[in-house]
């Protein structure tokens, strides 16, 4: 009988303590009890245990090898329900028949690699939530004009409405993180499909931040040329921090012409 797995450094593991907050974390699914759901990172199953008994329709995905026996010996509802593997490279399609929903103490060493798999997959997955590393939740829910909205927050607020729901002390875990955690919940938003190349838009963006302190007259030359004649419009001495998802996906349809030009 495994009593216990031991957290492992490599694998970015903080096993969670604090069953108020597993429970908390739990109910951010509350409304969505029709979709089945997939936990990343079970470990211990502080959270599975939750999940078990609020009735959701759970697999879990863990790559641990010393966990994986763990859960099947203390949580026998898991059984065939277990996926070993690496979130990853899991090709998501094939977890469940249609749409479901992801939670999980997720692995801050990877957290945002998680994130850009859900936007890849996010015509089956509607509703995401779980705990991250603070700084990273104050990202993804930033507004514009503060210092937090960057990349991550326009490339996901495209298609998801995300909340930052409360903060969590690191001393709920062993071994006790560095930094502070915050609970977050991503609910699709109604954008289907986006008004501009979303290719184009990805390059856009990750091109405006890449030197954020300056205007995007500054930062777009690498992409359209010194000389792009659009440059002359006001919105060009704006700094990236400035714009709205929607004033990014404007931008992107105006640069579009001479980023072709440009790429010939």
């Amino acid at each position: 009988m495994i009593n216990k797995v031991r957290p492992k450094k490599f694998l970015g593991q903080h096993f969670l303590t604090d069953l108020t907050i597993a429970e908390r974390i739990a109910d951010t699914l509350s409304e969505y009890k029709q979709l089945p759901v997939l936990e990343v990172g079970p470990g211990m199953g502080v959270l599975t245990q939750f999940m078990i008994e609020k009735g959701y329709n759970l697999k879990v995905v863990e790559l641990d090898r010393e966990s994986v026996p763990y859960l099947e010996q203390h949580f026998p509802a898991l059984a065939n329900r277990i996926i070993e593997a690496d979130f990853l490279t899991l090709n998501l399609k094939d977890i469940f028949e249609g749409e479901f929903c992801l939670i999980g103490n997720y692995p801050y060493n990877i957290s945002s690699q998680i994130f850009f798999k859900v936007l890849e997959n996010k015509e089956i997955i509607p509703v995401c939530s779980g705990m991250i590393q603070k700084e990273v939740a104050e990202r993804m829910a930033a507004k514009p004009g503060t210092k937090a909205y960057g990349i991550l927050t326009v490339l996901m607020q495209a298609y998801y409405d995300i909340e930052y729901l409360f903060t969590v002390s690191e001393n709920v875990f062993n071994p006790p993180p560095k930094v502070k955690s915050a609970v977050i919940r991503m609910v699709r938003n109604d954008n289907k499909k986006m008004i501009c190349d979303e290719k184009l838009f990805k390059t856009v963006v990750k091109t405006s931040f890449n030197q954020r302190r300056k205007t995007l007259r500054n930062s777009l030359k690498a992409l359209c040329g010194k000389e792009c004649p659009i440059f002359e419009q006001e919105l060009f001495n704006k700094r990236p921090e400035q714009l709205s998802v929607d004033a990014f996906q404007e931008l992107t349809n105006s640069l579009a012409p001479y980023i072709i030009t440009q790429q010939k």
